[in-house]
């Protein structure tokens, strides 16, 4: 058994938040480069350290987390963006002052602390730094969109005051606005910056480890060998490999890039319309972030805003997930049949059992993250683990294949696997100690200097992946400082709360939309933490159970990026796909009918993410009541496929459409009677269309 890593080509594709975010590949050039991808090692040991050991204060974490954010970020774009060496050596300037005010938080935090209620003029020369440098890096990292939004919200700190109406504040000083987004923890320092800094810095590094061992290979020749043979392979090849890519990176537009090279260019040779071919790989790589058991960084940090286990979130996410994938595969084969697609050939796919028994050792450190964040964790140190596995893993690689006899290379890895799991009993040091033995291993063995090449390369990459996270959870801390300084946020709710006295559905509807537009110019982790810090407790206040309605929330955050106008994932995927992004986004919604009908299906029937039993389960019990509600909502969906597409045995006609998006309709709506007619409505259409398609299938082969 032997698993080569897979080495990093430098001239391999930008990743997606590169070419979303506006930094080119690598570090830059010359000496300044090497020194960028240094910074971003150690940035990357820096987060390593204080998750494994967790000596540092909170605060000291977070504030170092931001300094190292701004020092990488303003680096780079020195490195890769900037065109005059005046500007090069003014953004390095920036970098550095960006650096320092983490270092000025972690040297004077005692002083900072005993003075929480007063600053000092250097406390407020620094802390008004630290809010331009953060404004000044989302500007150049996310874009203008979430800069104006955060500034606009800034703003209203200063000047709320002369506000009309029911937006009036008392006012506030500058020296408190300063306190608040600069050394409280409640702007930049805030919940989002401690779960970046906390949770998902570790999860994105392991991420790109697994990517940098091969994962995304195994993972690629699993789903061929495995649906390529089905009608629309390559596109069902496309929804099964995202949804696997989901379960270890939550970015859902890296996701489009890094697996769209791929899988776009096959479906169109195979015959699917480009705009058909790139709607599916950015439906499918946005499912990333809801697919179970990792999902994405939104995850850890409702996760943390509810003060709940990361296993009730992946739990209310299972069903939703399996919908939503399930939509995809259904769209595709419906597509496929009207276009007269088959599958791929058998023989020229790879056989999916042997790319996992190739490179099963890759599946062992995921399995562990899995597991220990079930049996009740915390996620930073079942993240942290899983790392140190996958570390172990790839280090051992070259000290195996170094041993001759097969039965030997089986005890090293069963005695390095019994180490590895010994820090359950011995704690972390132990394992440090084993990797460290690896390290020095793999120094003199064959193969062994480049395996650790790449596991530095992975260090810089993951710490440079997780650069447009770590900054928009920096800026959107200022929209969360505003919200609970001026109490705005109530003003919101009341009113959203007021529509829903009458009319559940229309508050939920604004809230969706809501989402939708700002969607239009943010990331998906900005858009939910705004839009549940607005929404969510109105949403509460309407009944609506608290995971669901961050639930709600978050859908609808990532539905924004398939959405036309804007549509970051389809716009990522045009490039690949050779057409519209406008058109892909308007096919993506399409098949992600999944994404827009389950939220609105759990808030009026919760047990579908596993929530509160209904009055099914008080006649029946709650297992029957999830079977039959997951039974509805993909027949639902199902019939809607069939309405979108105009295909199911054969093409459907108009009228026939018209009953299947009626039908489906009446499953998704919960009122009285309406699933009986749905029931029956699609039951009769399936019935007859398939004796139609029989009598015209008749009439094809009779001379």
């Amino acid at each position: 058994m032997t698993v080569t890593p897979m080495l990093h080509d430098s001239n391999a594709p930008h990743s997606a938040e590169e070419a979303i975010e506006g930094l080119p590949a690598g570090f830059g050039d010359g000496i300044s480069g090497r020194i960028a991808f240094w910074i971003a090692c150690a940035f990357t040991l820096f987060q390593i350290w204080t998750a494994a050991y967790g000596t540092l204060a909170s605060q000291i974490v977070r504030a170092m987390h931001v300094g190292f954010l701004l020092l990488l970020g303003f680096v780079l774009i020195a490195n890769l963006v900037a065109k005059t060496p005046l500007g090069k050596i003014w953004f390095w300037v920036l970098g550095i002052a960006g650096f320092s005010t983490g270092l000025y938080n972690w040297i004077f935090y005692a002083d900072l602390i005993q003075r929480s209620s007063f600053l000092t003029t250097e406390d407020l020369v620094v802390g008004t730094l630290l809010i331009v440098l953060v404004f000044e890096a989302a500007r150049r990292l996310m874009g203008l969109p979430l800069t104006i939004i955060a500034g606009i919200f800034l703003a209203y700190c200063f000047f709320g005051e002369y506000a009309p109406g029911p937006f009036i504040h008392r006012g506030y000083g500058f020296e408190q606005i300063i306190e608040t987004f600069a050394f409280g923890t409640e702007g930049i320092y805030g919940t989002p910056i401690y779960v970046s800094a906390a949770y998902i810095f570790i999860f994105v590094v392991f991420a790109a480890f697994l990517e940098r061992a091969g994962m995304l290979a195994l993972f690629n020749d699993f789903a061929l060998g495995l649906v390529g043979t089905w009608r629309g392979g390559p596109a069902q090849v496309c929804v099964l490999s995202s949804a696997l890519m989901g379960t270890i990176s939550g970015s859902g537009v890296a996701n489009v890039v890094a697996s769209g090279q791929f899988t776009i260019p096959l479906m169109k040779r195979f015959g699917f319309r480009s705009a058909f071919a790139g709607g599916v790989e950015a439906t499918s790589s946005m499912g990333g972030q809801i697919m179970p058991p990792v999902m994405g960084a939104v995850a850890f940090i409702m996760a943390e805003t509810l003060n709940v286990s990361y296993a009730s979130i992946v739990k209310a996410a299972i069903i939703p997930a399996v919908l939503y994938f399930g939509a995809c595969f259904w769209m595709v084969f419906l597509e496929a049949g009207k276009a007269g697609l088959k599958g791929m050939s058998k023989a020229e796919l790879p056989n999916p059992w042997t790319a996992v028994k190739e490179h099963w050792p890759l599946i062992l450190p995921l399995a562990a993250l899995v597991y220990l964040l079930f049996a009740g964790y915390t996620p930073i140190f079942a993240g942290t683990m899983g790392l140190a596995l996958v570390i172990v893993l790839i280090l051992g690689m070259p000290l195996a294949a170094s041993i001759g006899p097969f039965i030997f290379r089986i005890v090293f890895w069963v005695a390095l696997g019994l180490a590895a799991a010994s820090f359950m009993k011995f704690g972390v040091n132990f394992l440090v100690i084993v990797i460290l033995g690896l390290i020095a291993g793999c120094v003199f063995v064959k193969g062994g200097r480049e395996t650790l090449i790449i596991c530095r390369d992975a260090m810089a990459e993951g710490a440079k992946n997780a650069l447009p996270v770590g900054i928009a959870c920096a800026i959107v801390g200022i929209v969360i400082g505003t919200l609970s300084l001026t109490g705005i946020a109530s003003t919101f709710v009341g009113a959203i709360i007021r529509v829903g006295e009458h009319n559940l559905f229309l508050s939920l509807v604004l809230t969706m939309i809501t989402c939708l537009i700002l969607g239009m110019g943010i990331p998906t982790i900005p858009n939910y933490i705004i839009t549940s810090s607005l929404a969510g407790p109105a949403l509460l206040e309407l009944g609506v159970p608290l995971i669901v309605s961050h639930m709600f929330v978050f859908y609808f955050g990532i539905m924004a990026d398939l959405t036309p106008p804007v549509a970051l994932a389809a716009f990522a995927a045009a490039p690949m796909a050779k057409t519209s992004g406008m058109k892909i986004g308007i096919e993506a919604t399409k098949l992600a009918s999944a994404g827009f009908v389950v939220p609105f299906m759990a808030v009026y029937t919760p047990a579908l993410m596993l929530q509160d039993p209904g009055a099914i389960s008080a006649a029946w019990g709650y297992p029957v009541e999830v079977i039959y509600l997951f039974a509805k909502a993909c027949f639902g969906i199902g019939l809607w496929g069939v309405a979108v597409v105009g295909f199911l045995f054969t093409r459907a006609a108009a009228w026939e459409r018209l009953i299947a998006l009626v039908a489906g309709a009446s499953l998704v709506v919960a009122l009285p009677w309406t699933d009986e007619v749905g029931w029956a409505l699609g039951i009769i259409l399936v019935a007859q269309h398939w004796w139609r398609s029989r009598k015209l299938g008749a009439a094809t082969v009779t001379p």
